[in-house]
């Protein structure tokens, strides 16, 4: 576990690990000045030119085989973040560069238009803002999230948006002629009804009240909206499960999910950091629910169980999970949540006949 200095506000950790593919590694050497002062990181964003933006995957674990991201890292400063190891792959700490240095795709809109444009492409719901999300605070500058929806609108092609961000609503003249068509649904990520839990474990993300609310304004709207209780963290949040799906069924949500929490690569040692600074008194606990979880170890990557885990404590949050949808309503058959591929048809082609 990295020795960090105080978390400052507005960020959610002042580690900055190495990443695993460094090929050299400094220490940091305390000279006893400016002790116990937060260091600040004001945010940087690198412009990028990329190459390809749809992204594809073969996991069994997800229901999607294509995703766009717009952003490299994000500056939610989730503490839990899974994706935090990905910023190693630029040379960038999955730490605090994690959350300051992000890489913006400034032709995202002109590739994706040409990708989809390919002849022989076959369309399947897309999933936007699956590693780091699409409509994180640089959305509101950059825009590319709502320049992706249009083209995705224009093609008639569908699409599942997974966020945490009342941003999401600024969208909504896009999203309404989507959700008409069955092109889209939007899930709204809820970990916590506490404003203080949350302000540390998700600093930049929006408050539980925002996110209720886009989650009521997307339904009333008659947008597609589900509830993504992630990730469930032992004895942080999980007590919280049963609360977290009534408030979001209440905003009208009707299909539910939960993830149990996930530590992979540098993640780890950043959330033991975390809990030592911010619960020490619980911290050892936590992480033995954890490992009791995850094979013996602080994270298990097997497709079937990553985002379930095992043992005791995940059955019981599986069965809990069960009986609270059951009660709730979520997840019937007779509701269709299922998008429509039929109506793509990319501007300028010749549609079929039949």
């Amino acid at each position: 576990m990295p020795t960090q200095n105080p978390t400052p506000r507005g960020r959610g950790t002042a580690a900055n690990p190495h990443n695993r593919f460094a090929p050299t590694t400094s220490e940091a050497y305390d000279d006893g000045w400016e002790k116990d002062v937060p260091p600040t990181r004001a945010t940087e964003v690198r412009l990028e030119q990329a190459k390809t933006v749809l992204t594809r995957n073969q996991s069994p674990d997800v229901g999607f085989d294509r995703s766009v991201n717009p952003y490299r890292g994000c500056e939610h400063g989730c503490i839990y973040c899974f994706a935090r190891p990905s910023h190693a792959y630029w040379d960038l700490s999955p730490g605090i560069d994690f959350e300051t240095r992000l890489i913006a795709k400034t032709n995202l809109a002109e590739r994706l238009e040409q990708e989809l444009s390919k002849p022989g492409y076959v369309p399947q719901p897309l999933a936007l803002g699956v590693n780091t999300d699409a409509y994180q605070p640089l959305e509101r500058e950059q825009r590319l999230t709502r320049q992706a929806l249009d083209i995705l609108l224009r093609f008639r092609h569908p699409v599942h948006i997974i966020t945490k961000s009342s941003l999401v609503l600024r969208d909504l003249d896009l999203l309404v002629p989507l959700a008409e068509q069955r092109l889209v649904s939007v899930s709204l990520s809820l970990t916590t009804l506490d404003d203080e839990l949350k302000r540390i474990m998700e600093p930049r993300a929006a408050s539980p009240s925002a996110r209720l609310r886009a989650l009521r304004t997307l339904h009333e709207a008659g947008v597609p909206v589900s509830v993504m209780c992630a990730p469930m963290i032992p004895m942080i949040n999980d007590m919280e499960l049963e609360s977290l799906l009534q408030a979001g069924r209440e905003a009208g949500a009707r299909s539910a999910g939960y993830v149990l929490l996930r530590l992979p690569h540098e993640v780890a040692p950043l959330f033991e950091g975390w809990l030592a600074e911010h619960f020490p008194q619980r911290a050892e606990h936590v992480m033995s629910l954890v490992r009791q979880s995850r094979g013996g170890k602080a994270y298990d990557s097997t497709f079937g169980s990553r985002m379930r885990g095992e043992g005791l404590f995940a059955d019981l949050l599986a069965q809990r999970f069960k009986l609270a949808c059951k009660r709730l309503g979520f997840n019937r058959r007779e509701e269709n949540f299922g998008l429509d591929c039929s109506r793509f048809a990319p501007p300028g082609h010749q549609m079929a006949l039949l």
